[in-house]
């Protein structure tokens, strides 16, 4: 796979997804949870996409129960949890695998595109996030304590 665009996922509704639909746009592609210490992170994600996203901006949720079980809902659950807490309104997906046997092949991809601390390819935790330019390749990668407001300049500079 050459960029992010050739990769389908499951919207939390469970219908297929083509990320070329989010061809030419700057994407900040996280995994989430709703029972982290990081999920106030939300109020921030959605800041950011209101902020951008008639520049061009998407950001796209991917829940993942892998770390401590704390995305243990169902889809329903999820999207309701994401909305009423937080007012999510970016695109959320369904539920996957962000490490091991089972992992997404979007995440395969993300993990091997941009490297983590030490140059590990692993997931640490939730709300590590993925910053995608607008030709589908990964610009950079952060760890769950990085704050999405501590993204915008990055984001901007995509733009």
């Amino acid at each position: 796979m050459s960029n992010v665009y050739d990769f389908t996922a499951s919207s939390l509704d469970g219908k297929p997804v083509a990320l070329r639909d989010y061809a030419g746009k700057v994407l900040l592609i996280v995994n989430t949870a709703s029972k982290c210490g990081f999920t106030p992170q939300y109020e921030g994600l959605e800041a950011l996409y209101e902020k951008y996203r008639d520049r061009g901006l998407a950001v796209l949720g991917f829940p993942c129960n892998q770390f401590g079980a704390q995305e243990p809902g169902t889809a329903d659950e999820i999207g309701a949890f994401c909305q009423k807490n937080y007012g999510v309104s970016f695109p959320m997906f369904g539920k996957i695998d962000v490490n091991g046997d089972g992992t997404h092949p979007l995440y395969r991809w993300l993990k091997s595109s941009a490297r983590g601390l030490l140059g590990s390819e692993a997931i640490k935790w939730n709300f590590t996030k993925f910053l995608v330019d607008r030709q589908g390749n990964v610009v950079d990668r952060f760890a769950p304590t990085t704050k999405p407001e501590d993204l915008q300049s990055k984001v901007e500079a995509l733009l």
